[in-house]
C-alpha cells in the first residue's frame, strides 16, 4: 500500500505537521506540504463550452502524486471552522480533474481510502466536527473509503504534543496502517 499525506498547514513545525510525523512513524510513505506548492483557486469552466484549460501552476504534479497513492491523509489545521486555504484550493481543483480528458478521475480516485487530521483550539473537538462531516462528503462524491478521523487539540505551534487523546488516536491509526503494509 501506498500513503500519502497532504499536509495543507501554512506553518513550518506546527501542530498538523506534528500530528502527520506522528501518524507515519516507521511508516514509509510520502509527504506533500502544499504551501510549497502553487496551486491556483479555481476558475469554474465546467458549462463553458470550451471547459477548462491548462492552468500555469503546480497543481498537476501534485494530483499526479495522489493518482499513485492507495490510502491518501488530509491533514489540516482547523481555519475559520473549515480547511486551510491551501487545502481548499487543491480540492476545489477536482472539479478540473473530474472533466479532464487525461484519467478518469472519479474511478480512480474510488480505489483509494482516506484519513482526517485536524487540529485546532478552543474546543475543537466540537468545533472540527463539521469539517469532518465535509471531509466525509467528498470522500463520499469521489467513491473514497472514509477510514474515519483524528482531531488535535492545540493552537500555538507544538502544543498538540500535550494532547493525550491525539497521541492515543495516532497510535491507533499508525499501527492500522502498518498492517496495511
Amino acid at each position: 500500500m501506498k500513503i500519502l499525506a497532504l499536509n495543507g498547514s501554512s506553518r513550518d513545525n506546527g501542530n498538523t505537521e506534528y500530528m502527520v510525523t506522528s501518524l507515519l512513524e516507521g511508516i514509509e510513505a510520502s509527504v506533500v506540504d502544499l504551501r510549497k506548492y502553487t496551486i491556483n483557486p479555481i476558475i469554474d469552466k465546467r458549462h463553458d463550452p470550451e471547459g477548462f484549460g491548462p492552468v500555469d501552476d503546480d497543481y498537476d504534479t501534485v494530483i499526479s502524486q495522489v493518482l499513485d497513492q492507495d490510502i491518501l491523509v488530509f491533514a489540516t489545521p482547523l481555519y475559520w471552522y473549515g480547511m486551510s486555504g491551501h487545502m481548499k484550493n487543491f480540492v476545489d481543483r477536482w472539479s478540473q480533474s473530474l472533466r479532464d480528458p487525461r484519467y478518469d478521475f472519479r474511478t480512480i480516485m474510488s480505489e483509494k481510502k482516506a484519513l482526517s487530521l485536524i487540529v485546532g483550539g478552543d474546543r475543537v473537538y466540537q468545533k472540527a466536527l463539521p469539517l469532518v462531516q465535509q471531509f466525509a462528503l467528498i470522500y463520499d462524491f469521489m467513491g473514497i473509503e472514509n477510514l474515519g478521523y483524528v482531531i488535535g487539540n492545540g493552537s500555538k505551534p507544538q502544543t498538540v504534543q500535550a494532547d493525550r487523546r491525539v497521541a492515543g488516536d495516532l497510535r491507533f491509526w499508525n499501527e492500522y496502517l502498518k498492517q496495511t503494509m
